[in-house]
């Protein structure tokens, strides 16, 4: 009686469209945003925001959210530290094929261990991976508990919950950082103004151009 066993007679099919076809057909360039930060923190909120804000500009995003992939692709994963890391390496894999499909895909996950974040960073070319680190702190994050799930965490009702009983490691050289600025938290609308005039400053938002060069004949 024979077993499933992983692949191994299986080979990399080439199309003759390519990543930076699509890019002209949308006239923007695919890349992955990555928002990461403690539950509360209100990385959601901000990859909405985001995601109107380029929409308004004609360019073509996707929201993968943490929560809402736990209803579908994700849904079999609980929140041990394996299922952590799987959780975070199927979603990396997801956010991959958007960028190589030319969409800025902006993934919104708390994805709280360093090395898991840095795995996804290493799926795409370095320049493509823009790491957004929503810094808020841990009191304000709890005082907010939007979903209630710090006050079960504290009353010992869940276990494993990150910033509570369980790590968060904050990026060491992110892209962007993000946070409160004199004691006060900028609206959503400002902070997702701050990431577009990054990804409009390094050129995500035309075509890639390729560099011509003049020939004598």
């Amino acid at each position: 009686m024979s077993s499933v066993a992983n692949s191994t007679n299986i080979f990399w099919h080439e199309c003759p469209i390519g990543k930076v076809d699509r890019e002209k057909l949308l006239n923007q360039q695919g890349c992955v945003v990555w928002i990461t930060g403690l539950s509360g923190s209100g990385k959601s909120t901000l990859a909405c925001s985001l995601d109107r804000q380029l929409h308004s500009r004609g360019k073509l995003s996707y929201v993968l959210d943490g929560d809402n992939l736990r209803h579908g692709l994700n849904k079999n994963l609980g929140f041990s530290p394996e299922h952590r890391v799987e959780n975070i390496r199927r979603v990396g894999e997801v956010a991959k094929l958007f960028a190589d499909a030319g969409l800025i895909c902006i993934a919104s996950l708390i994805s709280p261990y360093r090395k898991d974040r840095d795995a996804c960073r290493a799926l795409l070319s370095e320049e493509n991976f823009i790491e957004v680190f929503l810094n808020m702190p841990l009191e304000l994050c709890e005082g907010r508990d939007p979903k209630g799930l710090y006050k079960l965490a504290r009353a010992g009702k869940i276990k494993g919950f990150t910033g509570i009983d369980d790590p968060y490691e904050p990026p060491l050289s992110c892209e962007i950082e993000l946070q409160q600025k004199d004691g006060i938290c900028p609206t959503p609308t400002e902070m997702a103004g701050e990431v577009v005039t990054y990804l409009e400053d390094k050129g995500y938002l035309i075509a890639h151009h390729p560099v011509i060069t003049n020939q004598l004949i």
